[in-house]
């Protein structure tokens, strides 16, 4: 099954600790002394991932590590609906993790706002090699107001425009090269009985990826990151609104058809409809690709296309811009991990995602790695075509911004789906969803 909705669980659930700090403070800190092996401050150095089968990657490199070194990194596989629970209930205290699996953005904002988390940057500044290792767009996309606290530690999940090969062929068109193309394209498939895009109008965060790439393309990332900044005038920024009344219009045209309300993506619906030639599009994260391979794999294998989001017209948004999942991203924890020989091994294992090794391994397991010369060990994907495909879209962007349900702070999540849904759905105008917007304090 798809990644997202257990990420956007997690992704609360970080930002959840980091208000439950708020209130008990960090007194229970180091409450029951370093212990050898915990996260209490001890020689070992304990790093938590989410536990799925990408988890291989990160014992493989954990062995590797602890072949160099004096102070060993010992990981703990914390299973995915566990996840959550367990961050909300240890950060704060003394077993809390030394190094945590994250997303970046407002995943971590609050635990930085609380100077819980290492600064990277000296580190990156003094090891410029490190710092190149990566795309850039990814590197940044996981800062905390201009500063980093996490390296990329898993493949990238950039968001991107799939189509049906056979229905494409069948109707005699190309995939959308501009938004004149987009819009005739929703009229030719509307006339063959075709819903022109797959939508899982059930489960909102689906469209939110519509939102964030109209954004983009109409006001660059800049209004976003405006946003992000605290700037709440920025929701009634007029590419916001233009953005909004563009969703308003390919609803009314029957983008999406008349029953996307009804239709989820968890139970693979849209993705189904959209195999089996019921819809010609689908707008959705390159995760997409492993859910068809997983459900229907000769579809993916034979019949599934790519492209990119087109520009709009009058955009300002460089059409190269890429939204969605940069990566995932190793965190080390501040209020465990002292200065001193701890620290800088924490430090040195973070290093250890930007070499061959650990990108050959992220390969092996079927993702595409974020670093920068990763393009060379791609004919080893189970898709090299689709892996490089990825690579070169997300390598190539000037920007890549991340989905806005994780890069906001948590008190936006609910509000956010919520007041998209009703755009989506007719019940606010763009002018309303943007004020509602606004008004989340």
């Amino acid at each position: 099954m798809p990644v997202p909705p257990l990420r956007r669980r997690i992704r609360t659930a970080l930002a959840t600790a980091a208000l439950t700090l708020a209130a008990t403070g960090l007194s229970a800190c180091g409450s029951g002394g370093p212990q050898d092996g915990a996260g209490g401050g001890g020689a070992t150095l304990e790093a938590w991932v989410y536990g799925d089968p990408s988890a291989s990657v990160q014992r493989k490199v954990v062995d590797r590590f602890n072949k160099t070194s004096d102070v060993k990194v010992k990981l703990v596989e914390i299973p995915g609906e566990g996840y959550q629970d367990k961050m909300r209930t240890s950060m704060g205290t003394a077993n809390a993790p030394d190094i945590f699996f994250n997303w970046g953005g407002g995943s971590i904002s609050d635990f930085a706002a609380k100077d819980m988390l290492v600064d990277l940057g000296p580190y990156l500044k003094r090891d410029p090699a490190l710092k190149k290792a990566f795309i850039p767009s990814i590197l940044d996309a996981g800062r905390v107001e201009g500063t980093y606290y996490g390296v990329p530690m898993r493949g990238m999940q950039p968001v991107i425009l799939f189509h049906n090969k056979k229905v494409f062929r069948d109707a005699g068109v190309e995939p959308p090269a501009s938004w004149d193309d987009l819009l005739d394209l929703i009229d030719t498939f509307k006339d063959k009985g075709v819903t022109p895009f797959a939508l899982a109008g059930a489960d909102p965060w689906t469209e939110l990826m519509w939102l964030e790439y109209l954004l983009d393309r109409f006001g660059g990332p800049e209004v976003f990151q405006k946003i992000m900044d605290g700037d709440s005038s920025a929701w009634n920024d007029p590419a916001m609104i233009k953005a909004g009344e563009t969703i308003r219009d390919l609803v009314d045209r029957g983008a999406f058809g008349k029953n996307y309300k009804s239709v989820n993506y968890t139970a693979d619906g849209a993705s189904t409809l959209f195999a089996r030639g019921k819809a010609a599009m689908h707008l959705m994260g390159s995760w997409e690709y492993a859910n068809q391979q997983a459900n229907q794999k000769e579809f993916a294998r034979t019949g599934l296309g790519w492209t990119s989001f087109p520009a709009v017209p009058g955009g300002k948004g460089d059409p190269k811009n890429v939204v969605g999942n940069p990566t995932n991203y190793w965190s080390v924890n501040a209020t465990q991990v002292k200065k001193g020989e701890r620290r800088d091994a924490a430090v040195e294992f973070l290093k250890f995602a930007a070499q061959d090794s650990y990108a050959k391994d992220l390969v092996a397991n079927g993702d595409v790695p974020a670093t920068s010369d990763a393009k060379k060990q791609l004919g080893a994907h189970k898709s090299p075509e689709y892996a490089t495909y990825q690579y070169e879209m997300v390598s190539e962007a000037p920007s890549f911004t991340l989905s806005w349900d994780q890069a906001l702070p948590a008190k936006f999540t609910a509000p956010l789906t919520n007041n998209l849904q009703k755009l989506f759905n007719g019940d606010l105008s763009p002018k309303g969803f943007a004020d509602a917007m606004r008004k989340v304090k």
